[in-house]
C-alpha cells in the first residue's frame, strides 16, 4: 500500500484564511507586447495597458486573470488569490514579513496585502474585488452517441479562432523546500491535498492542492507543488469549453508558429483534457477542460510517481517537459539548497531523474 512518510501534505485544523479563487499570475517579461501575443493567439483578452503593466482577462467576470509587467529578464513573480472577508486579509497582513494593507490599483481594485511563500513567490491576497459582466463564450459541442442522437439536422463546425479562454484554473510551481512551502498553503490559504504522487520512501514528489469551498465543489487543483531543486514556475492552466475548444487551440497556435510542448491527453489525477504550449520564453500554458470536482469531504489520495502516471491516453510525457534549464543561477541554487534544504538529497534528485527521463 501507498504511503506517506512526510508531514505534509496534510490539511491544517485551523487556517489563518481560506483562499476562494485563483485571481491571476503575474509575470515580468523583456517585450510585453510580445508576451500578449501569444496570449491573445493562447485566447486570453487584452483588458488595459497602464504605462508598463498589460492585463489579460477570460470570458468569466474576474476583472484579469494575467498581468504582465515589463521587467529586464522574463520571470514568472507570483499570484493573487482571493479572501472571503476583511478579518482574513486582516490576519494575514499579521504575519511574519507581509506588507501593510493596500488600496488595489488594478481592475476590480479592493484591498490587498502582499506576502512571500517560503518559495520566494510573490502571493498577493485580495479582498472586495469587484466583479465584471461575463463576456459570451460559444456553447459546448454537443454529441450524438450510440444510444441517443442528440444533434439531428444539425452540424458541428467551431470557428477556426483561437479558443475563448473561460477562466485561470490553476499554477504548477517546483520547489526546494518542499515540506514548509506546501504547510505554507495549508496553513495560511487553507488549501487541502487532494492527491499525493510519493515516492519509493514515500516522500511526495508531487502534490495537488484544491480550495477548501466547504460544500461548494472545487477544482481538483488549484495550485500543484513539484519537488524540485529550486524555486521555478512549471506550468498554468486556462479551462474552455470543450474537448474541440482544446482541439482547436493546437490547430490555431500550431499555424501561427508557436512551440508545442505536450498533448492532447487526458490527465490520470484530476481528469481534465490537455494540451500545452510555450510562450515566448519556454514558459508553459495549458489549455483543458473537463477537470474534477472535488468537496471538502473528499480525502486525499496517495499513488506512486511515475511520468506514465500522468495521462490516460495520449502521448507520454515528453523528456523536454520536465528537463530543468541548467543556467549559471540553476546551478548555484542547486549546490546551495543541496546544503540548505532537508527535503532535497542527490539520491532523490537522482531517482526524479531518472522517473521523469
Amino acid at each position: 500500500m501507498t504511503q506517506l512518510t512526510t508531514a505534509q501534505p496534510a490539511r491544517h485544523p485551523a487556517p489563518t484564511a481560506k483562499a476562494t479563487a485563483l485571481l491571476y499570475l503575474i509575470f515580468e517579461r523583456p517585450d510585453p507586447e510580445r508576451a500578449e501575443k501569444f496570449l491573445t493567439d493562447f485566447g486570453l483578452l487584452p483588458v488595459e495597458h497602464r504605462d508598463d503593466v498589460r492585463y489579460l482577462r477570460g470570458t468569466a467576470g474576474i476583472p484579469y486573470c494575467y498581468r504582465i509587467e515589463r521587467g529586464r529578464s522574463a520571470r514568472f513573480v507570483g499570484a493573487g488569490f482571493s479572501v472571503a472577508s476583511k478579518a482574513e486579509l486582516e490576519a494575514l497582513a499579521r504575519l511574519p514579513g507581509a506588507g501593510p494593507i493596500k488600496t488595489v490599483d488594478a481592475p476590480g481594485g479592493g484591498a490587498a496585502v502582499t506576502l512571500t511563500d517560503p518559495a520566494g513567490f510573490r502571493i498577493e491576497i485580495v479582498h472586495g474585488q469587484q466583479t465584471v459582466a461575463s463576456l459570451p463564450h460559444r456553447p459546448p459541442m454537443t454529441f450524438n452517441t450510440p444510444d441517443e442522437d442528440v444533434r439531428v439536422n444539425g452540424t458541428q463546425r467551431p470557428p477556426a479562432n483561437p479558443p475563448e479562454v473561460i477562466r485561470l484554473g490553476h499554477m504548477v510551481l517546483e520547489v526546494a523546500n518542499y515540506q514548509q512551502t506546501c504547510a505554507w498553503y495549508t496553513q495560511h490559504l487553507g488549501l487541502i491535498p487532494s492527491d499525493v504522487q510519493v515516492l519509493d520512501d514515500g516522500s511526495p514528489a508531487v502534490t495537488f492542492l484544491r480550495l477548501d469551498l466547504g460544500d461548494t465543489p472545487a477544482d481538483h487543483h488549484t495550485v500543484a507543488l513539484a519537488q524540485g531543486f529550486m524555486a521555478t514556475y512549471s506550468h498554468s492552466a486556462y479551462e474552455v469549453v470543450d474537448v474541440d475548444a482544446v482541439s482547436m487551440g493546437q490547430r490555431v497556435l500550431r499555424e501561427r508558429g508557436w512551440t508545442h510542448a505536450w498533448g492532447m491527453g487526458r490527465h490520470i489525477l484530476g481528469s481534465q483534457i490537455f494540451d500545452y504550449w510555450q510562450d515566448p520564453w519556454g514558459d508553459k500554458h495549458e489549455h483543458y477542460c473537463d477537470g474534477d470536482k472535488f468537496t471538502a469531504e473528499r480525502p486525499t489520495g496517495i499513488h506512486e510517481v511515475s511520468r506514465e502516471a500522468m495521462s490516460q491516453w495520449g502521448p507520454i510525457m515528453p523528456k523536454s517537459f520536465t528537463k530543468p534549464r541548467m543556467t549559471p543561477a540553476a546551478v548555484t541554487a542547486l549546490v546551495r539548497n543541496l546544503r540548505s534544504t532537508p527535503d532535497l538529497s542527490l539520491k532523490k534528485l537522482a531517482t526524479l531523474a531518472r522517473l521523469f527521463s
